[in-house]
């Protein structure tokens, strides 16, 4: 014997009812917790602590395809030509797009600033856009570290 099926009403639901209840829970959850924090004003958590500047760089990153960057002085002089940037090139890209999103020119230089509490980050003062570089790991924050030191 078939089942034939001849609206779409006729159809049984695909989600079980107690699972769509279950994330409705969570959904109503969520917001409470959120609106809980805000309207009681709780302190932010996972927000780097501030600290003073004890080095900062500007740089240039330009693009080269897929995988290639460009890494130049404000003087516009080669520090480093990389095929293969690896987690530099991550950065340009990332910084690229929230330039491209802002409508600024993506050939304005980036600020690299070493904290002295060890952080060290890149910040786009143009578009606002930032990265804390210690969060993607030691030989990634170690590309960074290496310009940081370059003439």
């Amino acid at each position: 014997m078939s089942v034939t099926y001849t609206r779409p009403s006729d159809y049984p639901d695909k989600i079980p009812a107690p699972l769509l209840r279950a994330i409705l829970a969570l959904v109503l959850t969520s917001l409470l917790l959120v609106s809980y924090a805000v309207y009681s004003g709780r302190a932010h958590v996972g927000v780097p602590k501030s600290a003073e500047v004890v080095q900062e760089r500007s740089i240039i990153l330009q693009g080269g395809g897929a995988q290639a960057v460009t890494v130049l002085d404000t003087d516009g002089n080669v520090l480093i030509d990389l095929p293969h940037g690896g987690f530099i090139t991550v950065i340009q890209n990332a910084m690229e797009r929230a330039r491209l999103t802002a409508g600024v020119d993506k050939l304005l230089p980036l600020r690299i600033v070493r904290y002295e509490n060890g952080r060290l980050s890149a910040l786009d003062d143009h578009s606002g856009w930032s990265a804390e570089l210690g969060a993607f790991g030691s030989d990634n924050r170690a590309a960074f570290e290496r310009l940081m030191s370059q003439n």
